[in-house]
């Protein structure tokens, strides 16, 4: 098969390394891959007689994460616009400032979008969508220097929107609608008379129909609709069939095809995550995280991360050992629900302690504590239960240099299930985590009987150099009892600020989640971006400088400090930024 074949295919697995390919652990098979700017490489290895994925031949940061949709519920009738306005959005959008994200591009990596709505068109009735990778699409040609999905152009889109059947000529869907949502909030526009009229935006009192904008009416978009997981990933992280989950390697290589589209100090992109995972260090230590990272320290470019709905989900569990009295041995208790397929646990150490976790099921059978090498996967079975258990320990993870042990249970018995953690030799440090999937990973109640709250933001909402929201109800200022909260496992300042995302009204109706949170911000930060680069008030702005204005500008209350692991530093309130900047 060719690299295109070998990039979709079931019987190859994708391998993500930061090392040149020649030097993977004894390969010695068919691959292909995909370099993604220098610094990591998708690797496409022929499955026929290589070691299968649940084996220790595999490194944890290889092996890419799944990342799943931060959305709480579905569209809901109703529109109103006070998330817009407690963000300042249409204080700025009015003169003098007049910012409505004019010369900016938003690339949302999503589901996709239904291209055909008018919110996405100019006054002239021409579409402000750039381009859309559809990476589900294999008819047609990809973007240069990619290897699959199809790349439609904004001459495509125009053609298909003047056609009777718009889809013959371009068929990428948004079936989902989530990524239709995002790009509505962040960059819908009702100028020239081209505003929507739907009935999910009526108003619960009069029936009336509203016309809808989002924050940056005048960006222009890019659009990748991510392609499923392969089933193989699926199967190996125990998820749901039906579940929405995308790859961290797709993933990576959209941000990569993003990133394209920037004409530095004239037109800068800013990538918009409503996407998440309770996978990895919790530290930014994933690939994925680094890359954005790498991508969010460029000039005119910024990278806006969700942080998830896992705050209340009862997925994370925060333990201390001490030396003495029984106290370096800390018991943990997952309660698992009936017909549960699975589900995968993580538990990191922190240096420079050494810990074991011993594990007992609800029948009472026990497996003693892995005896630690470098890198090792044991797998368990039960005499008396059908469970099944992978242990996986590595002493030193390459992408943290932490101690993770990672544990597969498939078909686990319904009940108490505990975890016994306990150090070897004397407590020096003593704090451990462990974290369950996110909740759409579950396919029923999987839950810590005493968890932790904090350190609940998604990945890669943890990376240090991306915008990272927490969410807030803006009716009532009220944080919202489902967001992730901070701040990242290593004590690093996560999330930036908090944005609205309960009852925020899109094209397709009122949507709660996350994601939300993330749509309003990359729009505030169009707008911010329009007065810096494309007005030259600060050509030369970065990443980090966009993210201290709007924690400058963002609203604080007295009775808050600062910073704090749900709100951050605030707020977000981007006319706030201007009033600073008019103080200075």
């Amino acid at each position: 098969m060719d690299c295109k074949e070998m990039a979709l295919s079931e019987n190859t697995y994708n391998y993500i390394t930061d090392y040149p390919v020649s030097t993977i652990p004894s390969i010695d098979c068919t691959f292909c891959y995909a370099d993604v700017d220098g610094m990591y490489n998708i690797v496409y290895l022929k499955r026929a007689g290589i070691p299968n994925l649940d084996t220790a031949f595999y490194e944890y940061q290889s092996i890419p994460k799944l990342y799943g949709l931060m959305q709480i519920e579905d569209a809901v009738a109703g529109y109103d616009p006070i998330s817009f306005i407690a963000s300042g959005i249409p204080q700025i959008q009015r003169p003098p400032l007049s910012l409505t994200g004019k010369g900016t591009v938003i690339c949302v990596i999503d589901t996709g979008i239904d291209y055909t709505q008018a919110v996405f068109r100019d006054e002239n009735g021409n579409s402000r969508i750039l381009a859309i990778w559809d990476q589900t699409i294999q008819d047609g040609p990809p973007p240069e220097g990619f290897l699959f999905g199809t790349q439609y152009t904004g001459e495509d889109i125009n053609r298909a929107l003047q056609a009777e059947d718009p889809y013959s000529v371009v068929p990428s869907r948004d079936e989902i609608g989530h990524g239709t949502a995002i790009a509505s909030v962040a960059a819908g526009s009702s100028v020239g008379g081209f505003g929507v009229e739907n009935a999910n935006l009526g108003s619960a009192n009069t029936g009336q129909s509203r016309i809808y904008e989002g924050v940056a009416p005048d960006a222009e978009l890019v659009i990748v609709k991510l392609k499923q997981c392969k089933q193989y990933l699926r199967d190996y992280y125990l998820l749901p069939e039906e579940v929405p989950a995308y790859q961290e390697d797709d993933i990576m290589l959209a941000v990569q095809y993003a990133d394209s589209f920037v004409q530095l100090f004239r037109r800068p992109v800013i990538i918009c995550l409503g996407l998440g995972t309770n996978s990895g260090d919790h530290a930014g230590g994933a690939a994925l995280s680094r890359y954005l990272n790498m991508v969010a320290t460029k000039r005119s470019r910024a990278v806006v991360v969700c942080g998830g709905n896992e705050g209340n989900a009862e997925h994370h569990y925060a333990g201390a050992l001490q030396n003495g009295g029984g106290r370096n041995t800390q018991d943990v208790e997952i309660r698992v629900g009936d017909d549960s397929r699975g589900f995968i646990l993580e538990t990191w150490g922190n240096l420079p302690d050494i810990i074991n976790v011993t594990v007992r099921s609800p029948g009472g059978e026990t497996i003693p504590p892995v005896r630690l090498t470098t890198r090792q996967r044991i797998t368990y079975g039960f005499v008396y239960e059908r469970s099944r258990i992978s242990i996986q320990s590595t002493l030193v993870e390459p992408s943290s240099g932490e101690q993770l042990i990672l544990f597969r249970l498939e078909d686990p018995t319904p009940g108490i299930w505990t975890f016994s953690v306990s150090a070897e030799g004397e407590v020096r440090n003593g704090t451990f985590n462990m974290w369950l999937p996110i909740t759409d990973f579950l396919d029923t109640e999987v839950y810590f009987l005493t968890p932790n709250p904090y350190i609940t933001l998604t990945e890669p909402a943890m990376a240090s150099s991306v915008i990272s929201v927490s969410t807030y109800n803006a009716e009532n200022n009220s944080f919202y009892i489902e967001s992730g909260r901070g701040f990242s496992r290593v004590g690093t300042v996560r999330p930036d600020f908090a944005a609205p995302g309960v009852n925020v009204p899109t094209i397709l109706g009122a949507y709660t989640g996350s994601s939300m949170a993330a749509a309003i911000t990359t729009g505030a930060v169009a707008q911010l971006m329009q007065w810096a680069v494309v007005e030259q008030n600060n050509q030369f702005v970065e990443s980090r400088e966009i993210k201290n204005y709007l924690i400058r500008g963002a609203s604080r209350d007295s009775g808050v400090n600062y910073p704090s692991r749900r709100w951050g530093y605030g707020r977000l309130n981007i006319a706030g930024v201007f009033e600073t900047i008019a103080r200075v």
